[in-house]
């Protein structure tokens, strides 16, 4: 995720320095045979150009819009996430008979808190196609881990461990039939998120809609150049051409950022930072040490 601060000029123009490098080329082209060849003397009425500036922009909007709503959705499940995991910490702590009750039931806790740690980043290794299991052992039994290699999804053997667990509770008399139902709708809630996750991350952006913008991008700046070189003269139309091209690429790159949000870039959701602030929240619940905060990837951006 992008923050408040000053993001570098090179991280913005390296994401349109192939189109804005196009655009040179074509204008000093354009230019050259203009001030050379009289045969290239092509002069179309700026109002063309302007009517399909409109249009695009207006089909822009309409993207970036589309674009931010899923990443803001895939944010919105993400602090549900953050919640439940608070909640189903907090049942398992206090829905029980006792807070330490023996040994045993002291472990069914630490395990059963500690396994949604491993759920949380493993959903977000998974979303971002990294190795789901990668990292869990601190939080995880050995036959957990093992069990857990035999899905090919991580978090939904892990959604299944806590079932097990549950059911174990139950039979053990730490929880009764109402608190098992109530932990068992946190555990829904939990794979409902996870599900939501799964289809933002599954379901493709309509690739003929990019498509068709950016080709009509390509006739818009093929066609400006010859309505703007008697407007601006030789020598100013070519920074006036880059910069309308910078505003229209940056835009057109920003909702192709935005609509994918578990891709491992800057403008994903923070998922792995958001991991860690459950991370932290849920070891206080079990009173364990309290890891140090995540150093950030970059000073612009945070995952």
């Amino acid at each position: 995720m992008l923050l408040k601060r000053n993001i570098p000029i090179r991280y913005v123009a390296g994401k349109i320095k192939v189109e804005l490098i196009a655009i040179t080329i074509f204008a000093t082209l354009v230019a050259t045979l203009y001030e050379h060849f009289h045969l290239w003397r092509i002069s179309i009425p700026l109002a063309v150009p302007m009517i399909m500036g409109t249009v695009i922009s207006l089909l822009l909007a309409f993207r970036s819009n589309q674009a931010y709503d899923r990443w803001w959705e895939a944010r919105t499940v993400w602090g549900a996430i953050v919640n439940d995991s608070r909640t189903l910490a907090r049942q398992v702590k206090t829905l029980s008979r006792e807070a330490y009750e023996g040994d045993e039931l002291f472990f069914f806790k630490q395990r059963f808190i500690k396994r949604q740690i491993a759920w949380c980043y493993s959903l977000s290794r998974s979303l971002r196609n990294q190795d789901a299991t990668a990292g869990l052992e601190p939080y995880l039994v050995k036959r957990e881990v093992q069990f857990a290699g035999n899905y090919a999804n991580i978090p939904m053997a892990l959604l299944e461990l806590h079932g097990y667990d549950l059911q174990k509770a139950l039979e053990n008399n730490w929880i009764n039939e109402y608190q098992q139902v109530a932990i068992d709708q946190t555990l829904t809630r939990l794979c409902d998120a996870m599900g939501k996750c799964e289809r933002i991350k599954n379901t493709v952006f309509p690739a003929t809609y990019g498509l068709y913008i950016h080709f009509a991008l390509v006739i818009f700046f093929i066609l400006l150049p010859f309505a703007l070189i008697d407007v601006f003269g030789i020598i100013l139309y070519i920074p006036a051409i880059v910069a309308i091209a910078s505003v229209f690429f940056l835009i057109e790159k920003m909702a192709i950022h935005l609509q994918d949000p578990f891709e491992n870039k800057p403008t994903d959701t923070p998922m792995t930072a958001i991991c860690g602030t459950i991370e932290r929240d849920l070891k206080q619940v079990i009173d364990e040490e309290v890891p140090e905060p995540r150093k950030q990837q970059a000073d612009f951006y945070l995952l």
